[in-house]
């Protein structure tokens, strides 16, 4: 019987993979109309109160060194961007249009934003202003944050993550092993959370934002300055937050390649304002 246990194991990890198989959304016209399927295994309410409670302690910590911004001139400028751009989301799912997107500042050198699960953004003032960001360009910036929580590429990384352990946990119940060993399982949630996305992840927040700032009348073009910008800050990989990204000539040519497809969108967007 031995001999049946590690592909029985096998088995029944593919059985539960195959079940958590989607896609959040539908498929962007920069990346061809093509919509990958995800490993969702972890439920979209665990994630999204995972990730409130992690953007409460930042901001919380932030407000404790005085460099939470939530007003202003720089802060109104963003979330003007976002506004524009919130409405656009319901081209990849409607559902989102009614979440409580949400946009804090933060004052600090750092060249960086993020997102965490159910639109909830952060953006640096180094960003601003080392870059000196264009409003096209911060919409580029949004667009591909905004394209990280459409496509729930936390939980994904979530669930990539517990997936490991349950295929740990199944071979380990199957293959007699002891109870350290299977106690890995659920440790990948809270460690996912401050994982990179994977460079595919990004690549693809690259064209579904390239979309989304086009379709709000943002120029697309922009995005392939801010890449010779974050080029220019950080050498050939860009800053250091963008070590698990694709270098910048790679998304640049990525970028550039989906252009025909995203500018009649920002033309037609240009004529209804």
């Amino acid at each position: 019987m031995k001999t049946f246990r590690t592909p029985l194991a096998a088995a029944l990890a593919a059985a539960l993979l195959m079940a958590g198989c989607a896609s959040t959304t539908t498929g962007s016209v920069a990346s061809g109309g093509s919509s990958r399927s995800q490993l969702l295994l972890v439920s979209p309410e665990q994630v999204m109160q995972q990730s409130a409670q992690y953007y409460e302690q930042q901001n919380r910590e932030a407000r404790s060194e005085g460099t939470l911004i939530t007003s202003g001139a720089e802060w109104n400028r963003v979330n003007a961007v976002m506004q524009r751009l919130v409405p656009q989301v319901a081209a990849f799912r409607p559902d989102a249009a009614r979440w409580p997107w949400q946009l804090v500042l933060i004052n600090e050198d750092t060249v960086n934003a993020h997102v965490m699960a159910g639109g909830k953004i952060t953006f640096y003032t180094g960003l601003l202003r080392k870059l000196q960001l264009t409003d096209d360009e911060i919409a580029a910036v949004m667009g591909h944050e905004m394209a990280h929580a459409l496509r729930e590429h936390t939980r994904e990384k979530i669930s990539q993550s517990a997936a490991g352990d349950m295929a740990i946990a199944i071979g380990g119940a199957l293959l007699g092993l002891g109870q350290g060993v299977t106690q890995l399982a659920g440790l990948g949630k809270q460690l996912a959370m401050d994982m990179p996305f994977s460079r595919h992840m990004e690549s693809e927040a690259d064209l579904y934002g390239l979309e989304l700032a086009a379709r709000a009348g943002y120029d697309p073009r922009a995005a392939i300055t801010l890449w010779q910008k974050m080029a220019q800050v950080g050498g050939a990989r860009g800053p250091g937050f963008l070590s698990t990204h694709p270098a910048p000539g790679d998304r640049m040519a990525s970028l550039q390649a989906a252009m025909p497809k995203v500018m009649p969108l920002y033309e037609q967007a240009r004529g209804r304002r």
